[in-house]
């Protein structure tokens, strides 16, 4: 039980007047008596005697003096826990307090601190000033009376931000230039230093103070996190404490709805300040982690709020390879995917058009985005990557034929390239293929053991300038580079000068090729709105709205109306008052704000006075409470309980006594009616409803895919619209004639906004008399041929171009329509190229003309071997290019008749262009599979056939 001590003691002297009081209470007047009024009873007792006063009951006496007792007492003013003098002298009391993250645990004790020091300033008259460490820029300080202070106090509440002592120190100082008197300083701390604090010496240097008291408490055994990482091993958290700390604190890691995801103990050794606590959970549970908790510790340095930047990186995956293909092995992104794949989540594209793709992957926020030999971007997707490298994305390239065709005009490249690559064998070539060096000390590799077992067989070279060697991340033994990489804006490109798979180097098929893009990845940021970036928001420097903020005690609540939105310009300042720790962003993506950052210890606080001696003194443990009232309302009961005893002694009450007849008797009377409806409802007989499965459009979508057709594009010359028309309606025909395969009636298109993906083969004929396809439709062109379609162009100049012997117009056409496109190498058809061998034999590709070669993407394995039939490669080309007019010569009328010439004469010209026609489909719908009828023999062996 606390102490108890007295306001004014001098008014406990009237208790000497009790026995005083007790004899004039002890007596009362006789009690007066009741009688009936029959006379003659009367008049037989009145007969004269002598009557004495009745004396007081004892109780009622006792009653009456413990009454007086209480109210003497409650006027001495009665106070349990009764403090002594906390703050002396006559000056002004200017009270800071802290109200930061650290004063949560014990913030109680400091209001009653305070409310002390304000209590004894009120008796003593004083003028009190009140400053917080954590508070808004535009608050206020003023001397004031302590009833007024009081208010203030009350609405005070900690803040999960950092203590600026030094600026509420000076706003005291301020207030009290008016106060006569020297200003009495008293400060309640949290014990621990912040990085303003070194200004405080100056401030009191300055200051004409009488006084200085510290109210503290030493030992604090708080611990907190200053750091997360998701790191390849685990979750790690970066734990502190002070000397008094727990040893050994358990942590737990929750989600966003608050379940536990998983719990382990940290150990601080003997007398260490530090440590790390590893959890060893799987990888799809960390990017579900939103926040991690010390237990026990009640203040919000304990919790450490997680966004983004703690997440696995999310990566996007983009090729220039057609979509299909036969052997995974050999697809450019089975290696990357695969070496990603338990670190960051993958993206894929979704159309494999790139002007829809890459807009669509960079609204996700990747933190990296990945190129497998990819050279040509349309404009708008060039435009949107722009913007996603300048906020800090990295985009991750690999060397390809398609990138070494189109290197000179690229500007996605760290450095400058040479034209075509250099392999094994060839021009600029090895006598052997060579290793990887040790990667220089400044590489985000450095550290890796150069691999002894990678060589490289080819490679994109770069030009030799004076930045190329600070840009070269990792090279091979003769000093070329193998990996380079620059910034852009915030982000990085970079580069590997050898395709992602296994064609030009081992590389992607080693352990080394895995760290490398671990390391890459670790830099990279996710730039989606809840990284370390701000999220697009059409203006550049946005500032991100508070989505939850920190309570002090650890708790996340939902912003107080002093919250301000963040600007990410100001990344490096401490948490604040206006900006205190927590959520800042949207739901779709916000950034973590915490207390401490990774570097931080705890460091006590030692405010330095010269000259002026310091009062060292501890919270106020127990709050003083003042009796007085209960006091009174004990003495108000008695006295209560006094006059109803005087009027039951003077018969005004009666207890007990049996109701007169006929007095009405009442009883409280409830009555509760339930109304329950029965039987079953009528229901509503409503008609059956269905989905609407069909939309319009869906028949000619079933047609498309129920018969293949040979489409054809509509280039706005009526006439070469025509025969493009009548030629592949002969080649149907004569393909139905001719095979098992029937096509059904060719299909004219507009590329800018009919489907492509319905048919195999498109024939695009070249004339000048439209206008160019817009970049919207050559980039439907180049999703359709990266998804596994062809596009046959005939350009029709093979006689003006044999003539004028220069460029014709078509060829122009051509171009200008090819440089928006990924074209792969391309050569003419070898004679041993399956499209020799497909149906009929072939050594020539005739249409109306016989001079222009066909022109197919180049293979780039070896040469056939002399057991295949064929020369060796998967797939199909995507891009076929002839100059003979073969719709010319396909072109039939109604009766079969030609409606073109041949231009040699030859009627067997026209034999072998339909022969023509027939290999180019049944290489579309086959592929190589003539190359794999040598297997055939040995497969039956195997079969015991």
């Amino acid at each position: 039980m606390g102490a108890l001590g007295f306001t004014f003691p001098l008014v406990l002297s009237a208790l000497v007047l009790l026995p005083v009081i007790w004899w004039l209470l002890r007596l009362i007047p006789p009690r007066p008596q009741t009688e009936l009024f029959p006379p003659l009873r009367i008049l037989l007792r009145l007969v004269k005697r002598e009557e004495a006063p009745a004396k007081s009951p004892w109780w009622l006496t006792a009653l009456r003096l413990a009454l007086t007792a209480l109210v003497i007492l409650a006027l001495a003013r009665p106070v349990l826990n009764p403090q002594s003098e906390l703050a002396s002298g006559d000056g002004p009391l200017l009270i800071m307090i802290d109200n930061d993250w650290a004063a949560a645990p014990d913030w109680e004790a400091r209001i009653r601190t305070a409310e002390a020091l304000l209590r004894q300033a009120s008796d003593q008259n004083r003028p009190v000033a009140l400053a917080a460490t954590v508070a808004g820029p535009a608050t206020s300080v003023q001397l004031a009376d302590a009833a007024a202070i009081e208010q203030t106090l009350g609405a005070l509440q900690p803040i999960s931000g950092r203590a600026d002592r030094a600026l509420a120190l000076d706003r005291l100082l301020t207030a009290a230039d008016t106060a006569e008197d020297a200003p009495v300083l008293a400060l309640i701390d949290t014990g621990l230093a912040e990085a303003a604090d070194e200004a405080i010496a100056g401030s009191l240097a300055g200051a004409e103070l009488s006084g200085l008291i510290r109210f503290s408490e030493p030992d604090r055994p708080l611990a907190a996190i200053t750091g997360a990482d998701n790191r390849t091993d685990g979750f790690a958290l970066d734990l502190i404490r002070t000397e008094s700390g727990p040893a050994e604190p358990s942590v737990a890691l929750y989600d966003s709805r608050e379940r536990l995801l998983g719990r382990a103990q940290a150990t601080f050794e003997d007398g260490a300040a530090r440590t790390t606590v590893l959890f060893d959970i799987p990888f799809e549970l960390r990017n579900d982690i939103a926040a991690a908790r010390i237990d026990g510790q009640t203040h919000s340095a304990a919790t450490r709020l997680l966004d983004e930047n703690n997440r696995r990186r999310r990566v996007a995956l983009l090729t220039g390879l057609a979509g299909e293909e036969a052997q995974p092995l050999l697809s450019p992104l089975y290696y990357i995917s695969r070496a990603l794949d338990p670190f960051a989540d993958l993206i894929e594209p979704r159309t494999g058009d790139l002007s829809v793709d890459v807009p669509e992957m960079i609204d996700q926020g990747p933190a990296m985005i990945v190129m497998a030999d990819i050279g040509v971007l349309p404009a708008s997707a060039e435009a949107r990557l722009d913007e996603w490298l300048q906020a800090g994305g990295t985009l991750v390239r690999f060397a390809g034929p398609r990138l070494a065709a189109s290197a000179a005009d690229d500007p996605y490249l760290p450095v400058t390239l040479r034209a075509g690559e250099r392999e094994l064998g060839g021009a600029l070539s090895w006598s052997e293929p060579q290793s990887v060096a040790a990667f220089p000390p400044d590489s985000p590799f450095a550290g890796l053991d150069a691999p002894r077992d990678v060589t490289v067989n080819r490679q994109l070279l770069a030009q030799p300038d004076a930045d190329l060697a600070e840009r070269t991340w990792a090279s091979l033994e003769d000093g070329t580079p193998l990996v380079t990489g620059a910034r852009r804006g915030d982000g990085a490109i970079v580069l590997f000068h050898v395709t992602a798979e296994a064609t030009w180097s081992n590389l992607p098929i080693s352990g080394t090729f895995v760290d490398m893009l671990r390391r890459i990845t670790d830099f990279a940021r996710n730039t989606a709105p809840g990284a370390d970036v701000a999220p697009r928001t059409g203006e550049a420097d946005a500032a991100l709205p508070p989505l939850r903020t920190l309570r002090a005690d650890g708790t996340l609540i939902v912003p107080p109306a002093h919250v301000r939105p963040y600007d990410p310009e100001a990344a490096a300042s401490a948490v604040s008052f206006e900006n205190p720790a927590g959520l800042y962003g949207t739901a779709e993506g916000f950034i973590a704000r915490n207390v401490l950052a990774r570097e931080e210890t705890f460091a006590p606080f030692e405010p330095a006075a010269p000259g002026l001696s310091i009062a060292e003194q501890t919270l106020v443990a127990e709050e003083q409470t003042d009796l007085s009232g209960l006091l009174f309302l004990i003495a108000f009961l008695l006295l209560i309980a006094d006059t109803l005893a005087v009027l039951w002694i003077n018969g005004r009450l009666s207890f007990g006594k049996a109701p007169r007849r006929g007095a009405p008797r009442t009883a409280a009377t409830a009555a509760l009616l339930a109304l329950v409806a029965g039987g079953a409802a009528t229901m509503t007989t409503m008609p059956a409803a269905f989905a609407q499965d069909t939309q319009p459009g869906d028949e000619a979508i079933l047609d498309a895919l129920e018969t293949t057709r040979i489409a054809y594009v509509l280039t706005g010359d009526d006439g070469v619209d025509e025969t493009s028309r009548a030629g592949l309606d002969g080649l149907t025909r004569f393909l139905a004639s001719r095979t098992a395969f029937e096509p059904g009636t060719p299909m004219a298109l507009d590329i800018e906004t009919d489907e492509l993906s319905f048919y195999p083969l498109i024939y695009f004929p070249i004339s000048t008399a439209g206008e160019l396809p817009s970049e919207a439709a050559i980039a439907r062109l180049d999703s359709y041929m990266q998804n596994g379609g062809t596009i046959l162009f005939d350009t029709r100049d093979q006689l003006t171009g044999s003539l004028s012997a220069g460029t014709t117009p078509e060829t122009t056409r051509l171009r200008e329509i090819l440089d928006g496109l990924n074209v792969p190498p391309l050569e003419p058809v070898p004679t041993d190229h399956v499209l020799t061998k497909t149906f009929y034999i072939l050594d020539a590709f005739p249409g109306r003309y016989a001079g222009s070669p066909l022109w197919v993407e180049a293979s780039d394995l070896a040469e056939g071997r002399s057991d295949r039939p064929v020369r060796t490669g998967d797939g199909v080309s995507p891009i076929m290019i002839t100059g003979n007019d073969l719709a010319a010569a396909w072109a039939l009328d109604e009766g079969g008749r030609p409606l073109f010439p041949i231009a040699s004469g030859d009627p067997l010209q026209r034999i072998y262009a339909f022969r023509t026609g027939v290999n180019i489909m049944m290489y579309m719908l086959t592929g190589n599979y003539k190359a794999d009828q040598v297997h055939v023999p040995a497969l039956l062996e195997r079969l015991g056939q």
